[in-house]
């Protein structure tokens, strides 16, 4: 683990206390990923720097996607910014902890009416 990341696991163990469970370098949809919380299906990954290149990009996108459509919510951050906004970036991870797992696709608010489902 870079400095970065270690300096974000330690912030992000102290959540256990509020139920947040955050695994470190786990396997996901055949990507290994820098933290996942699993009851809220979110996963955090720290870049060494953005990828500027197209295949860099392609890649994430690729990882992104696959995650995605496996129920898995992904926030990205660079070891600058951790460095820098360590606050801010917890309080980001923090605001979509509070948000919740998305819903499944076609998943209606209201039942449908009698005789329509």
């Amino acid at each position: 683990m870079t400095p970065q990341e270690v300096k974000l696991w330690l912030h992000l163990r102290s959540w256990r206390k509020r139920g947040f469970y955050f695994r470190r370098q786990s396997p996901r949809e055949g990507y290994i990923v820098d933290f996942v919380c699993m009851r809220e299906r979110l996963v955090i990954e720290v870049d060494g720097s953005q990828h500027n290149e197209p295949l860099h990009q392609a890649g994430d996108m690729r990882r992104d996607a696959n995650l995605s459509r496996a129920g898995f919510r992904t926030l990205r951050f660079w070891n600058n910014e951790v460095d820098s906004n360590l606050q801010g970036v917890l309080e980001v991870i923090d605001l979509e902890l509070r948000r919740g797992r998305p819903r499944p696709v076609g998943f209606a608010d209201h039942p449908p009416p009698l005789g329509e489902g």
